[in-house]
């Protein structure tokens, strides 16, 4: 299946969308502002040990500490007696140690380190600290496994020390470009380890490649048939990346100067806007609702307008179909990532079910996350995880609403009337005031005006007190003010 990558970059972000077939697949965006911390690594200060949590809190330089719990810590070893050692005897208050971000800030939860250090390179990850060489569990051929480990082991130089990671990239790859890897990642290390000593803790000592160039990567494969970038500055310098690293990819990047912009050309910027909204419409005429909270998401399926089945049973069974290839592309496309809870339509036909999971099941099949599905519980619905390495494509874009406060709802005008004229009747027993002037909405107002203001007459000569009415036209509808005069 072809597959096609776009590259929009302005000074403020850069945005990659992965088409194949010419559809949106997966999106990814990053800022200059806000650019992701997984990988980096820091010469970090322990600020707090918790021996309670096994887990230390380290100043990396971010506004929140970040976290660190012992299953992350390299030196958390056995000791003689078979026994765990605690943190509280491995890391102390002010102490600095190299530690590496394995989880973004999200919400607000600081960042996630882990001790045992990585350098990916194209082909090979680098572990300093380890000694043993891993292979992608991609691979899944033994014998092809067995073949590659070989191979590196007689490319690694003499009295080297460290051990690898086996990408998948690495199985097509020649010995030459596996040596480029080897001598780069060990230069990466030499150089960063020598920084350290020089530099004073809660300091970025390295920094994993920016979105463009990880674009060339982890992102392309066999199926890449073409890349285009619309800034001429970064075109240039994927070329340069290419040329070093990904010397197979450089004839594929091309420079669009076109006048339409990249994204408009290729309908990108209404799949980003689909991918904010809550509901998602199926061709068949069923839809979908995502209802993104702090715990978990959730998927609605709907048949909507559909009547196309034969019965209905069938219509049921065509619409979970749909919905579970759209699911599995929309979780890429919005980042979904933690707890995904599906409420496929309810399908009395065992058979139905089973093909339902395994079209789901086929459809994840495309991701490059980690994730695992749990099949349908008791009450029908479909359980499953989706590895969260970065934030949500509507947690990048959007903020909550500051008029509901990401509740998505707002009290009625009736509502705050109500609240008002409690509001009034609290103030008169507490102040002795000349006239009571509310502040609100302008639809507020008109409720006063119109349906409530019996109500407020009556409350004005209980009282006895005059009740004047004022709009503010920047408040919201939930907003008000009762100004005694």
């Amino acid at each position: 299946m072809t597959q096609e990558i776009l590259i929009n970059v302005t000074p403020q972000e850069t945005r990659v969308a992965m088409l194949e077939q010419g559809a949106v697949q997966e999106l990814h965006v990053e800022r200059a502002s806000a650019r992701g911390l997984v990988g980096n690594i820091c010469l970090g200060r322990v600020v707090r040990v918790l021996p309670g949590m096994q887990s230390a809190f380290i100043d990396i330089g971010l506004e929140r500490a970040a976290f660190l719990h012992i299953a992350d810590i390299w030196e958390h070893r056995q000791d003689g007696h078979g026994e765990h050692r605690p943190i509280e005897r491995i890391l102390a208050e002010g102490q600095t140690l190299l530690v590496q971000v394995i989880k973004d800030p999200i919400g607000t939860k600081g960042a996630r380190l882990s001790t045992q250090l990585s350098l990916a390179g194209r082909l090979l990850v680098y572990l300093p600290q380890d000694s043993h060489i891993g292979i992608s569990q991609r691979i899944e051929d033994e014998q092809e496994r067995e073949l590659l480990r070989g191979r590196l082991q007689t490319l690694l130089p003499e009295g080297s020390s460290g051990g690898f990671i086996i990408r998948t990239m690495a199985e097509s790859a020649s010995e030459r470009e596996m040596q480029n890897d080897i001598a780069y990642l060990t230069k990466l290390w030499r150089d960063l380890t020598e920084r350290s000593r020089e530099t004073p803790a809660a300091v970025v000592l390295y920094q994993d490649l920016n979105l463009a160039q990880r674009v060339l990567r982890d992102m392309t494969t066999d199926d890449t048939v073409r890349i285009q970038v619309d800034s001429r500055e970064t075109f240039l310098r994927m070329q340069d990346f290419a040329r070093e690293y990904t010397p197979a990819l450089f004839e594929r990047i091309g420079h669009y100067a076109g006048e339409r912009p990249l994204f408009d050309l290729h309908g990108v910027e209404d799949e980003i806007e689909r991918a904010l909204a809550r509901r998602v419409n199926l061709k068949s005429g069923g839809y979908l609702i995502f209802d993104q909270t702090e715990a978990m998401t959730t998927v609605d399926v709907n048949t909507g307008g559909f009547v196309g089945g034969r019965s209905f049973d069938d219509t049921i069974f065509k619409t979970n179909l749909e919905a579970a290839q759209v699911i599995a592309r929309q979780l890429r496309i919005r980042n979904l990532g933690g707890i995904i809870v599906i409420d496929f339509i309810d399908m009395e036909n065992a058979d139905h079910r089973a093909a339902v999971l395994a079209e789901l099941g086929k459809a994840l099949e495309k991701d490059r996350t980690r994730l695992s599905v749990n099949g349908f519980t008791q009450l029908g619905l479909v359980e499953m995880t989706r590895k969260r390495t970065r934030e949500s494509l509507a947690h990048v874009l959007c903020e909550p609403c500051p008029t509901c406060a990401g509740r998505g709802e707002l009290k009625t005008a009736q509502t705050v009337c109500y609240e008002i004229l409690r509001e009034i009747l609290r103030e008169s027993r507490q102040f002795s005031a000349r006239e009571f002037r509310i502040l609100a909405a302008q639809s507020v107002i008109d409720m006063f005006l119109d349906e409530e203001s019996q109500g407020l007459a009556q409350l004005g000569d209980f009282i006895g007190k005059p009740i004047s009415l004022q709009v503010e036209t920047l408040y919201t509808q939930e907003q008000y003010d009762v100004v005694l005069i």
